[in-house]
C-alpha cells in the first residue's frame, strides 16, 4: 500500500517554487546548481507546510516537463531530497515527501506555566485571556442559586442539562438554523466533543483531514487516537481554504472525517467567506466525509467592520453531514470547561451512548454558570468585554513585533485571538529553545503542522498588551539574535500542550 495521503500536480508545484524568493548569495559566492535549487525549494515548501507531508510528488518527467528543466536535473534534486530525508521512494508507488527519519518531531508545545512563574516568564504560549469579571463571579453566584433542585437528583446528565440545551438550541434557532434541543450534546469544552466525534467516527488507522496549519491540540489528540492525518495546506495569509486542494484531498483520500476552523482560523486568523464554506460543505457530501467544523472562536470578531457569514451548518441545518463545535472557553474563560455538538439527533445519540464509557458527563455547576449567563444576557456583555481585551492585545502587538522585529512577516486577523508570523528564515523550534533563555516562551510553527511543517514560523496570541507586550517584543528579538548567531540551538525536547 502506498504511503502518501495527498498528490501534489507538476504544474502546481511549479507555481509554488516559481513564487520563491531566490535564496540569496554572497558576493562573489557561485550560484548553486540548478538541482541544489530545486532540491531546496522543494524542501523549504515542505518545511513551511505549503506542501504537505506524505504528498505524492509528480513523476521527474511531468516536473522536468512544467518547470523547463531537463529530467537528470529532477532526478539529482530528487536523490539530493532522499538522501536528505526529505522524500521516499517505492518503485510502482512513486516519490512522496517527507521528514528527516531519525528525529523527533521538531515542535515546541508549551503547558501552561505554575502561577509562580508568572512573574519572570511572558507567556506566549496559550491563546487564552484572564476571565471577563464581573461575569464570572456572577455567574457563578447565578448557578449557585439554581442549583439546589438538581442536588436532589443523581447529578448525571450525559446530553447536558436540558435547559442548556434548549438555550443553545435556541441561538442556533435565533441566528436562521433551527435547531432543537435534541441535535445537541453539552461536552467538556471543545476537546471533550472532537474526542467523542473522533472515537464515534474514526477508528485507529481511519483518515481525517486537516488543514495545514491547524490546531495543535486537536492534532495531537487525534494522532493519540491512531487517525492518519491527512493535511491540506491553507492558502497563504488571510486567504484561508484553497477549495482546489480541499476537493482533490476529499475525492483521492476518502477521509471519514475532516476538521476545519472556518471562523478566525487558529492558527493563521483567516476567516472562510460564504461561498467556500457552501463549496467545502457540498464536497464534502459529495465524498461521505463527515466535516467537523470548529467554532470556538465564532463570536470573537475584533473590527467593527466585519461582516460574519453565515455559519458552516447552515448548508447542512439537518447536521448530517456538518457536525458543529462550540465552546466557551475562548469566548469566555478557558477555566469554564463547557463545549458543546450541534448534528443529527441520531449522531447525538450514538455520541450520548458512547459517553457513557468516557467522562459519563459535564460538571452541573458550569454548566448552570454558562446557562445563567446565556439567559440573563451576561454573555454578551460579557463577550464584548473579551473582544476589547483582545483588540487592544492585538493593536499593541502588532506594534511592537513590527518595531523590534521588522522582517518577521505576518497579517493582522480580524479576530480570533492568533498571529501567525513568519519568522525572516529562522527556526521556529529554536527561537522556541531560545525565548525560554530570554524569558519569553513562544509556541514553534511545526506545533500546527503534520510531522514537522511551518518550521519557519511561531503564533504569537493576543494574551498580552501594553509594556507587557513591548517586552515580550524585546524578548523575541533577543531570542531571534541568539538563534541568528547560531547560539539559540539546544535540544528542542517536543511538550503536548499548547491552548
Amino acid at each position: 500500500m502506498a504511503q502518501w495521503t495527498s498528490t501534489v500536480g507538476a504544474g502546481q508545484l511549479a507555481r509554488q517554487l516559481r513564487a520563491q524568493q531566490p535564496r540569496p548569495t554572497a558576493p562573489g559566492s557561485r550560484k548553486p546548481p540548478a538541482y541544489r535549487a530545486l532540491a531546496d525549494g522543494v524542501r523549504l515548501l515542505v518545511l513551511e507546510g505549503r506542501v504537505p507531508v506524505a504528498a505524492r510528488l509528480p513523476a521527474e518527467r511531468e516536473l522536468a516537463l512544467a518547470l523547463s528543466l531537463s529530467r537528470t536535473t529532477v532526478a539529482a534534486a530528487y536523490e539530493a531530497l532522499r538522501s536528505e530525508g526529505f522524500l521516499e521512494s517505492r518503485r510502482g508507488a512513486g516519490s512522496w515527501t517527507a521528514v528527516p527519519a531519525g528525529n523527533p518531531l521538531p515542535a515546541r508545545g508549551l503547558e501552561p506555566l505554575p502561577p509562580e512563574s508568572l512573574g519572570s516568564m511572558i507567556d506566549l504560549g496559550c491563546a487564552s485571556l484572564p476571565a471577563p469579571e464581573p461575569w464570572l463571579t456572577r455567574a457563578v453566584q447565578g448557578a449557585l442559586e439554581e442549583l439546589p433542585p438538581y442536588a436532589h437528583t443523581h447529578g448525571d446528565y450525559p446530553a447536558g442539562l436540558p435547559a442548556l440545551r434548549q438555550m443553545i438550541a435556541d441561538r442556533y434557532t435565533a441566528s436562521g438554523i433551527p435547531t432543537m434541543p435534541e441535535q445537541i450534546m453539552v461536552t467538556t469544552g471543545a476537546m471533550g466533543a472532537i474526542d467523542a466525534i473522533c472515537h464515534l467516527f474514526a477508528g485507529r488507522g481511519e483518515r481525517i483531514a486537516v488543514e495545514s496549519p491547524s490546531y495543535a491540540n486537536i492534532l495531537q489528540l487525534m494522532r493519540e487516537a491512531g487517525a492518519r492525518l491527512v493535511p491540506v495546506a491553507m492558502e497563504e495569509g488571510l486567504g484561508g481554504w484553497d477549495m482546489n486542494r480541499w476537493r482533490q484531498v476529499l475525492r483521492d483520500a476518502a477521509p471519514r472525517l475532516a476538521y476545519v476552523v472556518a471562523d478566525f482560523h487558529n492558527p493563521t486568523g483567516a476567516l472562510a467567506d460564504e461561498e467556500r464554506r457552501r463549496a467545502l460543505v457540498e464536497a464534502a457530501r459529495s465524498a461521505g466525509t463527515v466535516l467537523v467544523v470548529d467554532e470556538t472562536m465564532h463570536e470573537l470578531y475584533l473590527d467593527d467592520e466585519i461582516r460574519m457569514p453565515r455559519r458552516v451548518c447552515a448548508f447542512d441545518p439537518a447536521g448530517s453531514t456538518v457536525l458543529t463545535v462550540g465552546s466557551a472557553s475562548k469566548a469566555f474563560w478557558a477555566g469554564m470547561r463547557i463545549g458543546w455538538v450541534r448534528a443529527a439527533p441520531d449522531v447525538i445519540r450514538s455520541l450520548v451512548a458512547a459517553r457513557a464509557y468516557a467522562d459519563m458527563g459535564t460538571p452541573v455547576l458550569e454548566q448552570l454558570a454558562i446557562n445563567w449567563l446565556l439567559r440573563t444576557g451576561g454573555w454578551e456583555q460579557a463577550v464584548a468585554v473579551r473582544r476589547e481585551q483582545a483588540r487592544q492585545n492585538r493593536d499593541d502587538l502588532v506594534r511592537a513585533v513590527r518595531r523590534e522585529l521588522p522582517e518577521w512577516e505576518f497579517e493582522v486577523p480580524h479576530g480570533g485571538l492568533t498571529l501567525w508570523v513568519r519568522t525572516g528564515g529562522l527556526s521556529g523550534s529554536r527561537l522556541a529553545v531560545a525565548g525560554e533563555r530570554v524569558g519569553v516562551r513562544v509556541p514553534s510553527g511545526p506545533r500546527f503542522g503534520v510531522d514537522g511543517a511551518f518550521e519557519g514560523y511561531v503564533r504569537l496570541p493576543f494574551t498580552v498588551g501594553g509594556p507587557v507586550a513591548e517586552e515580550a517584543a524585546l524578548r523575541l528579538a533577543a531570542a531571534a539574535e541568539l538563534v541568528g548567531s547560531g547560539a539559540g540551538a539546544g535540544a528542542d525536547t517536543p511538550r503536548t500542550f499548547v491552548a
